[in-house]
């Protein structure tokens, strides 16, 4: 079963996306900021983090260079999920490693889409 980490600072997103997420197959962790999910990396890397922009103490590009900095053999894709729509921050994320992006509100199938846009396999015994 694939692994994947909710980072937000949204206890109701992380609820949601978690149910979603359970819904596709996956094993779910949450975060409630940056800090929190760099010491749920470090002590079981998942297969991806669903990564919220804006959150208190480590925003989600400070996790996404932090994350960088631990040189991870096999490093989570990362999933940007946020309200921030430019192409600045979007081009942002994906120059600081990010490997996909998803705008809040979002649905099932748009989540599973970009999990498989990331090569993440969901649901019906598929793999990465």
């Amino acid at each position: 079963m694939k692994k994947c980490l909710v980072v937000d600072d949204s206890k109701v997103i992380r609820k949601v996306a978690c149910h979603m997420l359970q819904t596709l197959d996956f094993t779910v962790e949450e975060a409630g900021d940056g800090s929190e999910a760099l010491d749920s990396v470090k002590r079981e890397v998942p297969d991806v983090v669903l990564l919220d922009w804006n959150m208190p103490v480590m925003d989600g590009m400070q996790f996404l260079n932090a994350l960088g900095d631990l040189g991870l053999d096999n490093p989570p894709k990362v999933i940007f999920c946020t309200t921030e729509n430019d192409i600045d921050h979007i081009r942002e994320a994906m120059d600081a490693g990010a490997d996909e992006y998803i705008m809040k509100p979002f649905d099932r199938e748009t989540l599973q889409s970009k999990l498989e846009l990331v090569q993440i396999g969901t649901g019906c015994g598929q793999s990465a």
